[in-house]
């Protein structure tokens, strides 16, 4: 087959595409256009007014892209960890509190704790010989 036959073919292929484009544009157009009345609705409006309210009450198959996800029920918020917690932390390790109960007194995690202590250089590095 020649080099422009193919050419021709590929022409005639994307008219035929931008045909079908347009078809189909138009139908949907149309077929969106009938929604509301195929519902029991008078107006747009109204029909809108409904799609946002089932959304809302979780009728839609998806959730809202922009909706947070519901918190689980007893997730922890983070902790803010303040100088004047730090130094909480450096007086409960001097006076022989373990990390779990640090961490239960100051209402912090105990990864938190150790995180703390490991700046305020109050834990060995792990392997290291005395």
């Amino acid at each position: 087959m020649p080099f422009i036959d193919k050419l021709n073919q590929l022409e005639a292929a994307r008219a035929k595409l931008a045909e079908m484009e347009s078809t189909i544009a138009a139908e949907r157009k149309s077929a969106l256009a009938s929604l509301p009345s195929e519902y029991g609705f008078s107006d747009l409006n109204g029909f809108i007014k409904a799609l946002k309210d089932a959304q809302r009450a979780g009728g839609g198959r998806r959730k809202a892209a922009r909706s947070k996800p519901a918190a689980k029920a007893g997730k922890r918020t983070r902790a803010k960890i303040t100088e004047e917690t730090k130094a909480q932390v450096k007086d409960l390790v001097q006076s022989g509190k373990t990390g779990a109960e640090i961490a239960k007194s100051l209402k912090i995690s105990l990864p938190s704790v150790q995180n703390i202590k490991k700046a305020l250089g109050l834990v060995k590095a792990r392997g290291a010989s005395s």
